[in-house]
């Protein structure tokens, strides 16, 4: 018969979890900050022209391609590994990654329901439409300010202001494009048959 491990115990390995979970999501989001202000601005990558599209077509907002790998690693690594501290990393990582679709969608298309957000949308528009080379944080302006790609704090607030004055988008976004597309296929397929 196996000892019963003491509460507490377990009350402290999940704590370090909970952690681990949190850098997780710190982590991604000086990711991001590296995929969009460097693979995206700084240098031209394999993110560059993609970008580029969101930038032309704000509607193109899902970074959908990268979805189903980030979802295959996670899992797999889930499968072959298990909930070990790794993964619980990784899953804060992939967690910070599905947030932030959720933001950058909200930021384009919806009204702020509260003053984060309305921070978190001025600063992301201020960057689309007046300082494309500066403000790269979308869910955080805290790599900006360890970068030093954030303007000075009254320009900042003039472009916040900027920024806030822009509506949402209407109509679909490049994900219900998608989705339309391929809910007219299959009526086609249907109807043909």
């Amino acid at each position: 018969m196996r000892a019963a491990i003491p509460a507490p115990t377990i009350m402290i390995a999940m704590m370090i979890d909970c952690v681990i979970f949190a850098a997780g999501i710190l982590a991604w989001t000086m990711l991001e900050y590296v995929i969009h202000g460097v693979m995206g601005h700084a240098h031209r990558t394999f993110v560059t022209p993609m970008h580029q599209v969101h930038h032309r077509d704000p509607r193109a907002v899902f970074a959908l391609g990268a979805w189903i790998p980030t979802l295959a690693v996670l899992l797999g690594g889930l499968y072959l590994f298990g909930a070990t501290r790794g993964m619980i990393f990784l899953g804060g990582i992939a967690a910070g990654f599905a947030c932030y679709e959720l933001i950058h969608y909200r930021i384009h298309f919806s009204k702020p329901i509260g003053s984060v957000e309305s921070r978190l949308r001025a600063r992301h528009l201020a960057h689309h439409f007046h300082k494309p080379g500066q403000i790269f944080g979308v869910t955080t302006p805290l790599w900006d300010y360890v970068v030093g790609s954030e303007p000075a704090p009254a320009e900042m607030r003039a472009l916040s202001e900027a920024g806030a004055r822009i509506a949402p988008l209407d109509g679909p976004s490049n994900f219900g494009r998608m989705i339309s597309a391929a809910r007219a296929s299959i009526r086609g397929r249907i109807t043909a048959s």
